[in-house]
Parts: structure tokens; C-alpha cells; sequence
């Protein structure tokens, strides 16, 4: 099957998986997995930060920053469509009694400061203290530019807020701005990395920041159930991802641009701004799309269609794989014209 309704669909690799079976392992929870610590270590080398912690899931790292972030009663300001507001089941809220400021997001995934800036509660009794602004990169695909990164921390440092930074597809970012991984991270405090997602590793997620900040985040990993034993077989996965899967992005960009035009040649409608990383959108009637699901399936590709289908390119989609998608959806169209 032809798999494109998310970067989350990827399978190890053999070397991946080879990689797995030879681990050193340890107890993590007693912090004696070598080559956990390693990961972690690799990871806070890369974004130039102090120290990491390996979590299970995104979800979960991103929890367990707002957690470590905030107190009962607080609250971070945050994107109207940013994935640790809408797509994680209120944990922070639920679990934390930490309030979410959400606020509209421009085109481009950014919030405009100027609206974070009205948002900031002041000192008074009757509001939830604003300890943190939480941005997403990339976000819907789209990569946040480094000018507002570098505007936002400095607003973050005059306004005494902490800056994290979602970061499940930052590795795109960085590819897609062909900078190294940490021009994009000196601009935060704290930044989440999903490793499962294009990098193709199995399982897992890192909360990367300040070595003070890590120790406190270790208790609330283990309080939510994120302390695992002998995780080094899945940190050997992650740093295999590491080393041999971020440059390889380029490639998922590439695919998804190359979509995007042939999709456009035979009328499909892309949306606004296209594919700047593995992402694309495209728009198309609920009649059409109710129909276009189930047809696909039956010729081996799997879309989550809708009136906006998101596509994702990935390391299990090659370009014969689109051209295959590309031939089967002007099929489609001409049979449902």
C-alpha cells in the first residue's frame, strides 16, 4: 500500500532494525542505558542545549514540557490550531490544571507578537500567571522563519516568559531553511523532536533544554508513565535516525513539490503556500472527497480524503509511488466527472 496520510506510517528499516537488535542496553529510569544516554547526549549537542530527555511519544514530551513549564493555575499562550492546543486531548489542562491561551495564527504558523503581548495577564489575583509561549515548527507543514524565531525569543526574554518550541518536524525546518539544527533552536528554551515521524525511527520523542529544566522534567516523565527500562533498543533506532535520516528530508520536500505541480497539471487545487516541506494540502469538494477514499484504497492507496486532504510524503514513498498516486487520481477524475 501506498500510505500518505502521515509521516507517522514508517517502518524501520533493516540497518534500522539491525541497529536495534545489537544495543547496549541499561535501566533508564536508574539512567544506567548507554545508549539512551547517548541519544539524549547527540540530541543536546545538536540543538546546543545542556542536556535531553527520551520520551515515548510527542504527546507525552509535550506534556511533560508544559508541566515542567507552568504550575497548577498557570497558563502558556499558544496557537488556535497548534497541535499541543487541538491535538492532544487538553492533557495539559486535564492533567496539569494549566490553562491554554489560544490565539489565531497568521498564514505562515507564526502568532503575531503583538496579540501574545495583549494576551500576557498582568499581576493581578483574579488571572492565571503567563509563564510561556509555545510555538510550532513546522507547523501544517510550514516552516516559521528565523527572524520571527530570533523577534519572538527576544520578546519572550523582555517579557519574562519561557519560549518552547513544538518541534515534532523541526528536522524539516532545518532542511528545508538548509541551516544547521541549532540556528533554529537558539531561539528557544525548550524544543520537542519527534523521532517517528520522517526520521522513520519507530518509536519516540525528545524534550530538549536546560540541564536544571531536564532534572525537573525527568520527575514528570516518570509521574505520566514515560520511564522506561531497556529503551536503549528503541534510542539505538533513534539515533540511527540521526545520523543517516535528516539529510534525506530533502527528498520527502522534493516528492511533495514534484506532487503538488502534477496534481495542479490535471486540476486538482492546492492550497496556499503549496508544499514548502513534506506537507501538502489540497482542497476539493465533500462529495468528491467521500467517494475518492474508498477508491483509492481498492488501487492500493491510502488517503485520508476529505474537502482539505492533507498528504504527506515520506521515506516509504518513492516518486514511482506518486506517479502511480498522480495516474490513479486523474483516473479518478475523469471517471467522476
Amino acid at each position: 500500500m501506498i500510505d500518505l496520510r502521515s509521516d507517522t506510517v514508517t517502518r524501520p528499516s533493516e540497518a534500522m532494525r539491525q541497529a536495534m537488535a545489537s544495543a547496549e542496553v541499561g535501566d533508564d529510569v536508574y539512567g544506567d542505558d548507554p545508549t539512551v544516554n547517548a541519544l539524549q547526549d547527540m540530541a543536546a549537542k545538536l540543538c546546543g542545549k545542556e542536556a535531553a530527555l527520551f520520551l515515548p511519544t510527542g504527546t507525552q514530551a509535550n506534556l511533560v514540557a508544559l508541566l515542567t513549564h507552568c504550575q497548577r493555575g498557570e497558563e502558556y499562550i499558544v496557537g488556535q490550531k497548534a497541535h499541543n492546543y487541538m491535538y492532544e486531548a487538553g492533557g495539559a489542562a486535564v492533567l496539569g490544571s494549566i490553562q491554554p491561551q489560544p490565539l489565531d495564527m497568521d498564514a505562515d504558523g507564526s502568532i503575531p507578537l503583538d496579540k501574545v503581548a495583549a494576551a500576557i495577564k498582568p499581576d493581578d489575583i483574579h488571572f492565571a500567571r503567563t509563564r510561556l509561549l509555545s510555538l510550532e515548527n513546522t507547523h501544517s507543514g510550514k516552516v516559521l522563519p528565523l527572524d520571527y524565531l530570533q523577534k519572538a525569543y527576544a520578546f519572550t526574554r523582555e517579557k519574562g516568559l519561557a519560549l518552547h518550541i513544538d518541534g515534532a518536524r523541526i528536522m524539516n525546518a532545518a532542511v528545508a531553511q538548509n541551516v544547521e539544527l541549532r540556528e533554529i533552536t537558539q531561539y528557544c528554551d525548550t524544543l520537542t523532536i519527534c523521532l517517528s515521524k520522517g526520521l522513520g525511527a519507530p518509536i519516540g520523542s525528545l524534550l530538549v533544554g536546560s540541564k536544571e529544566y531536564i532534572h525537573r522534567a525527568n520527575r514528570w516523565r516518570k509521574m505520566t508513565g514515560g520511564g522506561m527500562r531497556q529503551s536503549g533498543i528503541l534510542a539505538a533506532a533513534a539515533i540511527y535516525a540521526l545520523e543517516n535520516n535528516v539529510a534525506r528530508l530533502k527528498d520527502d520536500h522534493d516528492n511533495a513539490q514534484w506532487l503538488a505541480e502534477e496534481l495542479s497539471k490535471i486540476g486538482v487545487e492546492i492550497a496556499e503556500p503549496g508544499a514548502q516541506t513534506n506537507v501538502l494540502y489540497i482542497k476539493q469538494s465533500a462529495e468528491l472527497a467521500a467517494k475518492m477514499g474508498p477508491w483509492m484504497r481498492e488501487r492500493g492507496v491510502i488517503i485520508s480524503a476529505g474537502p482539505v486532504t492533507r498528504v504527506l510524503t515520506h521515506i516509504n514513498i518513492s516518486r514511482e509511488d506518486l506517479q502511480k498516486v498522480v495516474a490513479l487520481w486523474q483516473e479518478f477524475l475523469h471517471q467522476h466527472a
